[in-house]
């Protein structure tokens, strides 16, 4: 669940600014700082996908090339 939960809250970011930039492309002239803002989350995502699938499935030792061992973990209060 904690895999799935934060490459949502990575990707959603990124898919937001690639919908944005898809629709301005169709009025407007993109020059390469709006290209390279566009393709910087999408690696930025892919790039942390890579690395949290195979520190999952493969070693946590991967976890280091996102900084820090440990994945993320989120303690959600008690369901009532």
């Amino acid at each position: 669940m904690n895999l799935y939960v934060s490459l949502v809250r990575t990707g959603i970011p990124a898919v937001a600014g690639w919908l944005v930039a898809v629709a301005l492309r169709h009025g407007l002239h993109l020059d390469e700082a709006a290209v390279a803002g566009v393709l910087t989350p999408v690696a930025i995502f892919l790039y942390y996908g890579v690395f949290r699938l195979a520190e999952v499935h493969l070693s946590p030792r991967f976890g280091w090339l996102l900084g820090y061992a440990r994945p993320p973990k989120q303690h959600l209060p008690p369901v009532r």
